[in-house]
């Protein structure tokens, strides 16, 4: 059926019925089933985390998963966010800019996700008002029930569908308790009764306060906002808490007996070193079990599970046996909020964990340094990273870190915006283009050796107007960065810039000895820099933000080469402790 045709029958069916329901084709009612997680009490608790590691699980056991984040907001999808406000924006392979869950979901599940695993309000009231206009609900007033509602409801089939998951993990932002969630709780909740007996687990995920004057946990908040949910119609099967230290057995009943949830599936989330070690906590509460039941699931291939464990089981182990301290600083200007950075922080555990390093983080503020002070500042770490950012503020601080890393041979990674940095410092101190800087940051430079796109200039709306998604980067052979991914001819790594290296600044770069060892295939874009050995031990840039493409099993290259030079730096390893690729290490 054509889309104008099954537009035309939707005013039949929607006059006619008010069981509205949208299916996309090849959907098989009952063929898939559904966990979805809502929260109470407060964002921020972790839903993503809890989400992930419960796919995770149920993923090691054979089952095929597919997560999907559910914002209320208006905004098409995340890319004007601040991340003060928002956290990270994660980028997916397909350019989709989306909520740092994702990011989530991502490292846990080893997967590449795609724009169908992220729906904002706005994409939904979107849709709902392009089929208005086309005539789709003639004969109907558009309502947010059914039509919204359905909507929703249509985008977790397609999912279904189009993924061909046996579980899709549907997560809500926010709580419940949000008024721009009302209307995705409520698709939840007719999605039960749409999709039959054992089709959707709920879970809430709430908070146990514990103030500090009482010196006990208290479950009273948690307690009203989980009848708050159940006042909705949905009736949780699963109570997971998050608390700072595990949520003791007083607390775990008071819960059951006021959710009608069994106390074994009131289930302690409470603070743990790593995101990584949650699928095992979930394992040893049986929840992954609980869940078998509710769904009435078929029995797990043991096999397959044992085999999934054991590859993960190797990871949590090489995590909590890594000693070796090393100290890592993040020079940017969203330092005061950590979840600005969190695929960095992720990057850094996952190439840690690879080396038997234990890597602490030093947040230096970019807006405050300058180079009176930088040698001070900096005395404390064994390698820098500038991360990616926009705007002007801060960037004279950055400068100045680069600078200082550059001159004292202390290991550097430059991302996105750190890329461009690097190349300005170079220019002004060793090719002696005074006065190099970004058009972004100085419109009238004497040396705009960073400028916007051209295909860009022409685009005038703030949304959307990046280089974004992933991007096959073409790597010079012998090069530095060309070993440290295998000797391979290209790779594969993600965007979401505006500005570049100005083509006609290329050649003066090289001659001063930088070396572009990673460009755009048939473009005159550079993506990746590095120093010679023989000028640097470790000093490497990309236009890309390869922290994204990190997973705890295959840590990004130019992740794992920056600490192993900050180990050296920092006396904990010499030279010749030096692993192999680390595209080659074990993935589960």
């Amino acid at each position: 059926m054509t889309p104008d045709k099954m537009l035309a029958s939707l005013g039949k069916v929607s006059d006619e019925t008010e069981f509205y329901t949208l299916v996309p084709p090849g959907y098989q009612p009952g063929r898939t089933k559904f966990v979805i997680v809502l929260g109470t009490v407060m964002s921020g608790l972790g839903k993503g985390i809890f989400s992930s590691s419960l796919a995770k699980v149920m993923q090691d056991k054979g089952f095929k998963v597919a997560p999907i984040k559910l914002e209320g907001y208006l905004n098409r999808d995340s890319g004007t966010l601040n991340p003060y406000r928002h956290g990270e924006v994660f980028v997916l392979d397909d350019g989709m800019e989306c909520d740092m869950d994702l990011g989530t979901y991502e490292r846990m599940l080893n997967q590449d996700l795609s724009r169908l695993n992220f729906c904002t309000s706005g994409q939904i009231f979107s849709e709902v008002l392009r089929k208005e206009r086309k005539g789709g609900y003639l004969g109907r007033d558009v309502q947010m029930i059914p039509h919204v509602t359905g909507e929703v409801k249509y985008r977790l089939r397609e999912l279904a569908v189009r993924s061909e998951a046996d579980i899709v993990f549907v997560e809500i932002g926010g709580t419940v308790g949000d008024v721009e969630n009302a209307y995705f709780i409520e698709a939840m909740r007719q999605l039960a009764f749409k999709e039959g007996p054992n089709s959707c687990c709920y879970v809430a995920l709430t908070y146990v306060v514990e103030p500090p004057t009482l010196g006990e946990q208290k479950s009273k908040p948690a307690q009203l906002n989980i009848k708050q949910l159940m006042a909705t119609g949905i009736m949780p099967h699963i109570i997971a808490c998050r608390a700072h230290r595990p949520v003791t057995r007083k607390v775990q009943e008071k819960l059951a007996l006021y959710s009608n949830v069994p106390v074994e599936r009131v289930f302690s989330m409470h603070d743990m070193e790593s995101v990584y070690l949650v699928p095992n906590l979930l394992r040893e509460a049986g929840i992954d079990q609980a869940v078998m039941g509710i769904l009435a699931l078929p029995p797990a291939d043991a096999k397959c599970e044992q085999q999934a464990r054991d590859v993960w089981d190797g990871y949590v182990a090489r995590y909590r046996a890594a000693d070796r301290p090393v100290t890592i600083g993040i020079t940017g200007k969203y330092t005061a909020l950590r979840d600005s950075y969190a695929s960095i922080i992720q990057a850094l555990e996952h190439a840690g964990t690879y080396l038997g390093a234990r890597v602490r983080i030093e947040w230096i503020d970019s807006g405050g340094v300058a180079d009176a002070d930088v040698a001070v500042r900096l005395a404390e770490v064994h390698g820098i990273i500038v991360p990616g950012g926009f705007g002007v503020r801060g960037v004279e601080g950055k400068i100045a870190c680069v600078r200082y890393a550059r001159e004292n041979r202390m290991p550097y990674l430059g991302l996105c915006y750190g890329f461009q940095i690097a190349v300005i410092e170079y220019a002004r101190n060793v090719c002696g283009l005074d006065g190099a800087n970004s058009t972004e940051v100085d419109p009238n430079a004497p040396h705009p050796v960073i400028d916007i796109l051209p295909e860009q200039r022409k685009i005038k709306e703030l949304g959307g107007n990046m280089r974004l998604g992933g991007q096959d980067v073409e790597l010079t052979r012998g090069s530095r960065a060309w070993n440290l991914y295998g000797q391979v001819p290209t790779v594969r790594l993600r965007f979401r810039h505006r500005y570049e290296v100005e083509p006609r600044y290329i050649q003066p770069l090289e001659n001063g000895g930088m070396v572009f060892s990673g460009r755009a295939p048939n473009q005159p874009i550079m993506q990746i820099l590095e120093l010679p050995a023989d000028q640097h031990p470790c000093f490497f840039a990309t236009q890309a933000h390869a922290e994204l493409t990190s997973r705890p099993l295959e840590p990004d290259p130019l992740f794992v080469e920056l600490v192993r030079a900050a180990m050296v730096f920092a006396g904990v390893a010499d030279e010749s402790d030096r692993p192999t690729a680390a595209r080659t290490a074990p993935c589960g």
